[in-house]
C-alpha cells in the first residue's frame, strides 16, 4: 500500500538569489497564463486540456519569450492543462465558470527542475542557472523525518512566496510503500459527517464538533471588503497589495482546512473507525443555496482533504445521498421523519421527543444511510457500526458500549 504525505518546508535562500528565483516564479505564473489562454480558445471551439497538446502548440514561443526553464515550461503547460481540465468539469455539470486566471505565487517544479540533497534542494531558476536553497526544520518536526529520512521518496514539488512575512515555502510530495492492509473486514465502524455553512464546518456522529465556520465566513468577507477598497483605488500599489492580501487569505484558508480535516481524521482514528462518510453535496443545493462560491469550495476541500489523510490511515471516505437525514429521528428505534422535527440548530422528535443538536443528528443518519445501504447491497457478510458519542450501534440496532 502507498502512503502519500505532502512536507511543507521553509527555505534559506540566498539574499543574492533572492531576486532570480522571484523572477523565475513571476515568469511561471505569466507562462501558465499564456498556455491557459492558448487552451481557452481551442481548436475548433473546444477547451485544450491536454498539456502536450500545448506544448506543441506555444511551447516554443514561450521559451523564446521568456527565457524560462525547460522543464518549468513543462510543468507551466501541465498546470495550465489542469485548470482548464477543471473548468471543463464544471461545464458538464452545468456550472458556469470562465477562464483560469493565475494570481498566486505557485511554481511547480518536476523531478528535473528540483534535485534533493541532504539538508538543501536545488533548484531551476531563470536563465537556466540553479538556486540552491536550505531547508529550515522547528524543533521535533515530522518535515525533517520526511526530507532526510531513505524510507520516503522525495517527488514534485510547488514552491510558493509568502508576501508578508517574505518566505519561500517548499511544498514536497513524497511517499513510501507499506504492506497492503486492504480488503474488508469482518466489523467495520462508520463515522458520519455533516458540513455547515454556519456555527461549525462539521459535526460527527461521534459529536465532535470540528472548525469554526463563522470564523472562515468572516474572514472571508474581511478579504474581500479590503480587496474592494483596493480594486476602486487602481493604482500599482493597489494592484501590489491586492495579490499579498489574496496569498494571505488563500494560505490562511488553506491552513484553517487543514487543521479542520487533520481534527476529523483523528477523530476517526481515535474511534477506530474504517470508513468517514460525507452527504453528497451536489444533491442538498437547496439547504445551501445560501452559500457562496468560496463556502462550497470549503466543503469540497475540506473532503478532499480528510480523503488524503484519512487514506494515509486506511481509512476509507464514501458519499450517500443526504435526503431527509436532516429530518429522520436518529434515535436507535425511532427514525420518525418530518420536516417539523428540526428547528435551526435543535431537533427534537415529534414522535419519541428525542432532543439533539440538529447537525449532530443529520450526521449519525448520513451514517446510519451508509450502514443501510451497504446491508442491502450485500457488503461481503461484513458488520456496519455506527460510532456515536459512547459506543456503537449496529444496523440491527444492537448497541456496543466504547471501548475507546
Amino acid at each position: 500500500m502507498e502512503i502519500n504525505r505532502t512536507a511543507v518546508v521553509k527555505l534559506s535562500v540566498p539574499s543574492d538569489r533572492r531576486d532570480d528565483l522571484k523572477r523565475t516564479m513571476n515568469t511561471f505564473r505569466n507562462a501558465t497564463q499564456r498556455f491557459a489562454d492558448r487552451g481557452w480558445d481551442g481548436d475548433d471551439g473546444y477547451v485544450i486540456t491536454s498539456g502536450n497538446h500545448l506544448q506543441r502548440l506555444v511551447y516554443d514561443d514561450i521559451r523564446d519569450d521568456t527565457g524560462l526553464h525547460a522543464d518549468l515550461t513543462v510543468a507551466a503547460a501541465d498546470h495550465a492543462a489542469n485548470a482548464l481540465d477543471g473548468c471543463v468539469e464544471k461545464m458538464k455539470a452545468g456550472e458556469r465558470t470562465s477562464k483560469p486566471v493565475f494570481t498566486s505565487n505557485t511554481t511547480v517544479y518536476n523531478t528535473n527542475a528540483i534535485t534533493y540533497f541532504d539538508g538543501y534542494c536545488s533548484l531551476a531558476a531563470y536563465g537556466g542557472s540553479r538556486v540552491h536553497a536550505e531547508y529550515v526544520y522547528p524543533d521535533d518536526s515530522i518535515q525533517a523525518e520526511y526530507m532526510e529520512s531513505d524510507e520516503w521518496q522525495k517527488q514534485g514539488a510547488k514552491l510558493r512566496y509568502d508576501h508578508q512575512s517574505d518566505t519561500y515555502y517548499l511544498h514536497v510530495s513524497v511517499k513510501k510503500e507499506r504492506e497492503d492492509s486492504s480488503g474488508e473486514a469482518e466489523n467495520q465502524t462508520v463515522l458520519g459527517v455533516d458540513r455547515n455553512v454556519d456555527g461549525y464546518l462539521a459535526v460527527t456522529s461521534t459529536g465532535a464538533f470540528i472548525g469554526n465556520a463563522d470564523l472562515l465566513n468572516h474572514k472571508r468577507r474581511e478579504y474581500e471588503r479590503r480587496r474592494a477598497r483596493l480594486q476602486q483605488q487602481g493604482t500599482r500599489s493597489a494592484h501590489l497589495t491586492i495579490q499579498s492580501i489574496g496569498d494571505a487569505f488563500a494560505n490562511w484558508s488553506e491552513d484553517f482546512l487543514h487543521q479542520a480535516s487533520k481534527e476529523l481524521v483523528k477523530e476517526a482514528v481515535s474511534q477506530n473507525c474504517t470508513t468517514i462518510v460525507f452527504e453528497e453535496l451536489e444533491n442538498i443545493r437547496d439547504r445551501i443555496s445560501n452559500a457562496s462560491k468560496f463556502q462550497q469550495w470549503a466543503f469540497n476541500e475540506l473532503k478532499r482533504q480528510v480523503t488524503s489523510k484519512a487514506k494515509q490511515q486506511g481509512i476509507s471516505v464514501e458519499t450517500v445521498h443526504p435526503a431527509y437525514t436532516s429530518q429522520r429521528c436518529s434515535e436507535t428505534g425511532c427514525g420518525f421523519t418530518h420536516e417539523d422535527n428540526r428547528d435551526g440548530d435543535v431537533f427534537v422528535c415529534q414522535k419519541c421527543g428525542k432532543e439533539l443538536h440538529s447537525d449532530y443528528n443529520a450526521a449519525r443518519n448520513i451514517a446510519h444511510k451508509y450502514i443501510q445501504n451497504r446491508r442491502k447491497s450485500g457488503s461481503g457478510g461484513a458488520t456496519y457500526h455506527l460510532a456515536l458519542k459512547s459506543g456503537t450501534v449496529n444496523g440491527n440496532g444492537d448497541y456496543s458500549p466504547s471501548t475507546v
